[in-house]
Formats: C-alpha cells, structure tokens, sequence
C-alpha cells in the first residue's frame, strides 16, 4: 500500500485512530478518523500519523489545523491538505486566507469561504447511534450544563454566556440545574512562570471560584443527558455560519433538547423543531418558565422531531461516513497518481 500522512498535533502514534482508548475517543470523538483511515485503505493507502509514516516517503499528507512550524514552504513539495477544525477564536492562524496557498484543498464547515473548488465543505462529523433511546422515566432532572470551564476575551464567544446561565439557575432554581465538566474546581495560573503553580492541585482547588451546582467531571455525555429533560447546548463562539458542533447532537442521542446558541445559520441544516433557540429569549428568567412549564405533548414533539431528523437522510451530512467519504474522494479525485 502506498504512504499517506495524518498530520496531527495530539494522539502521534496512530492513537488519534485507536477507537478502544475510552479517555481519547471519549463521546466518539475519534470515530471519523478511524473511518477515513478505513476508507483510503480501500484506495490502497496505508494513512498514519506523522511519527509512524515519514512525511517525506508520502503519496499525501493531510494536515489536521494548520500547522505550527515556521518554514511553510515545506508543504509546496508534498501533496498537502488541510481540514480546519477549530474556530478563530481557538485557531486564528487557522483563518488567515494566506497560509491557504500551501494547499491543495482545504476542507472547512465555514459557509462564507466554501466554492466547491478549492474551499469544500464538511460538516461536523458524528457516530450516529443504530437506535435512540428516549427513555422518559429516566428524566427526572429539568436542566443541566455540560463543558470545559475556559475563559477567552473575543466579541464573539460564548464562554461567558455560558457562565451568565449557571449563576442565573445558581441563584434563582439552584434545586433544577447541574453542572458537569472539566475545571470548574480549579484555578488556572497563566503566565510562562507562574503557570507552574497549576501543578499544586489543593493550591488550585482553594482558589477556583465556587460553582455551588457543580457535580464533577463526566466520562460520557450520554450517560449525563439522558437523565435531564433540558441542557444548555453552546458553541464556543456565536454568529459563525456553519459552525455547528458536535454539542447539540450529543443532546439529540441522548433524546435531551438543548437550549442551543452558535451558528447564525443552524436552521439551514438542522429544523428549528428540535432545538429551543436561545436568541428567542430575552432572559434566563423567560426561559426557564419557558422549559419549566412545558407541556407534555409539547416536550414529546420535540423529542419526535430530534427522532425524525436523526433518522433522516439530511443527518447524513454530519456524520462520520459522509466526513470520510467526502475527504477521500476529493483526495483522490486531486492526485495525480494512477490508483
């Protein structure tokens, strides 16, 4: 088989591909690497991780984020590919149209920049469960939160709103709100010599802010979302089109509504029945009565519409299969090779 690259800035030695590290692909989350592997084995490409398969010896590297080293010129003599994952906001060299030039197809879920051409689309790729399990007797919970505590000063994230709804329930229905996920009981020192002192955890824990609502870290969301009616359901940053995560599709395997905010556009790949759209309310006040009183039959339709769309073929643009499926063909349909 010939040589292909994973360049990758995490899980080196193939592990980026290994479905059986319950703490790397936690949630799935490795799933569709492990299937575009699969898939170019198929087109008798061996695809590994950079330390495994020397970068010079490849028919082809794909580029996971930009990459960090300084002399880029370095990728005009290999077939490159990049697939842009993380926001500006996290990656903003990942957004600067003049680092493009090194390759030959950029894969991206940003609407603004996709031509078909050399810009192609994917959405946010997921492992779509066989069977949904909405198991009613088991919501006994109204609402809860699950995510990082990170903080970031930018016009269009959302960390700080996310914040903004834990208080909110905090202070007002302490009794109908949990919040799960990492951080939320540490203190971060930053700075290239203080940050040392992150490694004193009890240093740490006394001086991280109190989150009274805070039940710990999770292994998977699943396990969590089923039990609550309701989740606060945020994407890092807001009013990027396109940037639909895996957050509001955790909710819907797990047959939990989020309370979504993110993507200006979301009602173009995903009905508006399955969601509640955090911008229809002017305050946590109005929402809350909003799930809090919510009939029924209301709550049912929801969940019939998150079982309709999972099932239906318009899912298929962020799954797994469709993310390898269309990384390999543009790959292959790019080269020059005989294959």
């Amino acid at each position: 088989m010939k040589k292909a690259v994973l360049y990758v800035g995490f899980y080196k030695d193939n592990k980026i591909f290994d479905l059986n590290d319950a703490f790397a692909n936690r949630d799935n989350c490795l799933y569709h690497y492990s299937l575009l592997r699969e898939k170019l084995a198929t087109r008798d490409f061996a695809l590994a991780t950079q330390d495994i398969n020397n970068v010079n010896e490849a028919q082809f590297v794909i580029y996971n984020e930009m990459p960090v080293f300084r002399d880029k010129s370095v990728l005009l003599k290999q077939n490159s590919f990049l697939i842009i994952l993380e926001s500006g906001l996290i990656r903003p060299d990942n957004w600067v149209k003049e680092n493009h030039k090194y390759f030959k197809k950029i894969f991206t879920w940003n609407d603004q920049w996709v031509d078909g051409t050399r810009y192609l689309k994917y959405c946010w790729p997921n492992k779509i469960p066989a069977n949904l399990d909405f198991d009613l007797n088991e919501k006994n919970k109204l609402c809860t939160l699950i995510a990082g505590n990170k903080t970031m000063r930018h016009p269009l994230e959302l960390y700080t709103e996310r914040i903004n709804a834990i208080r909110w329930f905090e202070r007002y229905h302490p009794e109908e709100f949990d919040l799960y996920g990492m951080g939320w009981d540490k203190y971060v020192f930053k700075g290239r010599i203080i940050n040392r002192l992150n490694k004193i955890k009890p240093l740490t824990r006394l001086l991280a802010k109190k989150y009274p609502s805070y039940k710990g870290t999770v292994e998977t969301k699943a396990e969590i979302l089923k039990d609550y009616k309701f989740a606060i359901c945020y994407e890092n940053a807001k009013e990027i089109p396109g940037y639909i995560t895996e957050k509001i599709f955790d909710c819907f395997f797990a047959g939990c509504v989020p309370v979504y905010w993110g993507a200006p556009n979301v009602t173009d790949f995903i009905p508006a029945s399955t969601f509640i759209d955090k911008r229809n309310f002017k305050s946590y006040e109005e929402l809350y009565k909003y799930i809090k009183t919510m009939s029924t039959a209301e709550y049912h339709g929801y969940l019939a519409a998150i079982e309709k769309f999972v099932k239906s073929d318009a899912m298929h643009l962020f799954s797994a299969e469709n993310f390898a499926e269309t990384i390999t063909a543009e790959i292959i349909a790019s080269l020059t090779l005989k294959v």
